[in-house]
């Protein structure tokens, strides 16, 4: 899958051929175009349901052979609808990545590959106007971080697994946040002050990161921050049974 927005085209060349799980068929024809036919694939996928998503890898490992990359991308903010927020956030990245070691893992005939979760900067520290938005963030990086460690530990898997962490990105996420808070909508202040804080990113500069943790093989269990001003590798502290007290 891919960001979405505009793919730069190192990433797009790199991703060939690319299966976008996406609501705007438009854009595989302008991919198609710039790149020749066939070189990427469209398919319309509900993140809540098991038997499209298996469909959608089952149909992108047919087309192109294998699946090697897999970006958990789908998110939503509605802090009215909140378990559905939860259902795409936080459940539909689990469903994308236990298929996606499904096919990748060498323990299971498949070639290895690489893994990226979209969660957020919300997932570092509170969002205080979206509570179960951070929540989701912050289970997608744990989430992360404990599916790395297992593939860490199980060597034969070959497979990493990482998760970028960016600021608000110019997308219709970000331009709708304002009629998404719901109870906390009196706080839209405060969202507004982060905003002026933090910056906004457009969607290239994200793909650009997620292009960096696909490459760069000594990322693994990593949670990327990346904001107008910085970016860089977040800390923590290491809970691994296999280190010492």
């Amino acid at each position: 899958t891919a960001v979405k927005g505009p793919l730069p085209k190192t990433s797009f060349t790199l991703l060939c051929g690319s299966t976008l799980l996406m609501r705007h068929r438009e854009r595989l024809k302008d991919l198609n175009k710039e790149y020749g036919a066939d070189r990427a694939l469209f398919l319309s996928c509900n993140v809540e349901s098991d038997e499209e998503f298996k469909a959608a890898f089952q149909k992108a490992a047919e087309a192109f052979g294998a699946i090697d990359i897999l970006c958990n991308n789908a998110g939503i903010l509605n802090e009215e609808k909140w378990q559905h927020m939860i259902s795409i956030n936080l459940a539909g990245v689990i469903r994308g990545t236990y298929l996606a070691l499904e096919h990748m893992r060498k323990t299971n005939g498949g070639g290895g590959g690489v893994i990226v979760n979209i969660a957020s900067m919300a997932g570092l520290g509170p969002l205080l106007t979206c509570p179960v938005y951070t929540a989701t963030k912050h289970g997608v990086i744990g989430f992360t971080r404990a599916v790395a460690e297992l593939s860490r530990q199980s060597s034969n898997y070959g497979i990493r697994v990482n998760a970028l962490c960016p600021s608000f990105v110019g997308t219709e996420l970000f331009t709708t946040i304002e009629h998404k808070l719901g109870q906390f909508a009196h706080l839209k202040g405060a969202a507004n002050q982060l905003v002026e804080k933090l910056g906004v990113l457009n969607t290239p500069e994200v793909a650009e990161c997620i292009l960096e943790l696909v490459t760069d093989e000594t990322k693994n269990g990593e949670a990327f921050m990346v904001c107008t001003e910085m970016k860089g590798y977040v800390p923590f502290p290491s809970l691994s049974s296999t280190d010492k007290p």
